[in-house]
């Protein structure tokens, strides 16, 4: 069900209530069923946010609208769209557990800005040919003469560089040191279990390398728009993400022209197709938007299509 939660919050606690927004089907605990709600669209309910007396509303006519999405491409969407003007929100399955896919290389990302100094991001890590994946567009242009951190930040999160990715997971101390800085910043939901490309076999009911909608708005709302990262960090991130090469068919096809869109997109197999973003509609503040796809069956395409129409859906309800 789609819910809309008006709160004039701005604080990492606030964030932390919007992802706690349930949607019945799940498991209330962010370890929600994948498989979804049998029936239809989800029905809403909603849990306290540190305000007086927030106020929800559940828009019946969008959340059929999603759920005619998902019935059309026999998918499974879930979408959480948050106004950081005002802290409204809006969400479909916002608390049902999502492979994540690349999306979390963002995160990732995160992480190391904000683990390095400006002397960090200057150092070059050196890595042989053995250490590409197969997708691996900057990095196996740099084997040579290795890539400095900074420069493996942009080609994860800009370019989606797997092997960039990889060796960000390396310099953390692995997955558990992702993990940990998630937890720092307020996410005891995510799960980061595997590196590339493993992380990306995304098998229905599997809860390994998921998340929910509804954390990762919060996450990226965290280190986009709040202060989780430095403004000299944040900024960086923001730049790559701006710049991304994967996602012209996803959010940015979604939302009006002139929208500035930063966004990290994720594919992953059973048909997963995610994009998040911070988009900002001109002269308004930005809006924090998930859009996560998924499909039951194995040979299931990934579809733009589908994660765009979900954008449009969200927008037309939030602003």
């Amino acid at each position: 069900m789609l819910v809309r939660v008006r709160t004039t919050r701005t604080t990492l606690a606030t964030i932390a209530a919007v992802a706690a927004l349930t949607l019945a089907g799940c498991s209330g605990s962010g370890g929600g069923d994948p498989s979804g709600t049998a029936g239809g669209a989800p029905t809403a309910t909603t849990t306290p946010v540190p305000t007086p007396t927030p106020t929800a509303t559940a828009d019946a006519a969008t959340s059929r609208a999603f759920a005619a999405l998902e019935e059309r491409d026999d998918a499974r969407i879930g979408v959480v769209a948050i106004d950081t003007a005002d802290g409204s929100s809006v969400g479909y399955r916002a608390d049902e557990r999502f492979a994540f896919a690349s999306t979390n290389k963002a995160f990732i990302a995160a992480a190391v800005l904000d683990a390095s100094s400006g002397e960090d991001l200057d150092e070059v890590v050196h890595y042989g040919r053995g250490d590409l994946l197969e997708y691996a567009p900057v990095t196996s242009r740099h084997v040579d003469e290795g890539m400095t951190v900074r420069a493996l930040v942009d080609a994860a999160v800009r370019e989606s560089d797997n092997t960039a990715a990889n060796l960000l997971v390396e310099r953390l101390g692995g997955v558990g040191g992702v993990s940990r800085w998630l937890r720092g910043i307020g996410d005891d939901v995510t799960r980061v279990d595997r590196v590339e490309p493993d992380l990306n076999t995304a098998v229905p009911g599997d809860p390994r390398d998921t998340t929910t909608p509804a954390q990762s708005a919060s996450d990226l709302r965290a280190v986009l728009v709040g202060d989780a990262l430095d403004a000299g960090d944040r900024e960086l991130l923001r730049s790559s993400m701006a710049g991304t090469t994967t996602g012209d068919g996803t959010i940015r096809a979604g939302v009006p022209g002139g929208w500035s869109v930063a966004d990290k997109t994720g594919t992953a197999s059973y048909g997963v197709r995610n994009d998040i973003a911070v988009v900002r509609p001109p002269g308004r503040d930005p809006v924090v938007l998930v859009v996560f796809t998924a499909h039951e069956r194995a040979d299931a395409e990934p579809s733009d299509a589908l994660v765009a129409a979900a954008t449009r859906l969200a927008v037309q309800r939030i602003v």
